[in-house]
């Protein structure tokens, strides 16, 4: 308990630091019930003495020295090297399999927009409810909207390219 007590002692000092040195009052109810104020205007308040509070200086950033030396893009010496013609080889699968994805999510998009209807697609034999064909169109435009973001991310992807 006295520790939990130097504990929140410390904390309002901390808090108080901007103040430099504020005064804390510990205020006790007609229940016993014990409160720390920064005030003392009310019945049963007696101010706290507190240790004057230490602060101490960061320590000093190791000075930096004054020619920086530009690191080189190039690998190390034992790094694997890929010879020009592999490298090329392997561009050009990763173009045409970005070409592919591209297409897929082109027609995906496509077959989602004719399906959804302009924001009124068919109605099914299960959807009685209305909020249940509220559900699917809302969840029809996210999957448009999500398609949309591939290709867009995918054309990107592709212009990056060399």
């Amino acid at each position: 308990m006295k520790r939990l007590l130097i504990g929140f002692i410390s904390l309002i000092a901390i808090q108080n630091i901007a103040h430099a040195q504020a005064d804390v009052f510990l205020c006790v109810d007609d229940n016993g019930k014990k409160e720390y104020k920064n005030t003392g205007a009310t019945k049963g308040c007696k101010r706290v003495e507190l240790p004057g509070i230490t602060v101490v200086p960061a320590p000093a950033l190791p000075s930096a020295p004054k020619k920086t030396q530009a690191k080189s893009a190039s690998s190390p010496a034992d790094f694997p090297k890929v010879d020009e013609g592999t490298q090329k080889a392997r561009d050009s699968d990763r173009r045409q399999i970005l070409l592919d994805e591209l297409k897929a999510e082109e027609q995906k998009l496509a077959d989602l927009k004719k399906e959804y209807n302009n924001g009124e697609p068919e109605r099914r034999g299960d959807e009685r409810n209305y909020a249940k064909y509220q559900e699917r169109t809302g969840m029809m435009k996210d999957n448009i909207s999500r398609t949309e973001k591939n290709i867009e991310a995918l054309r990107r992807e592709i212009s990056n390219l060399k």
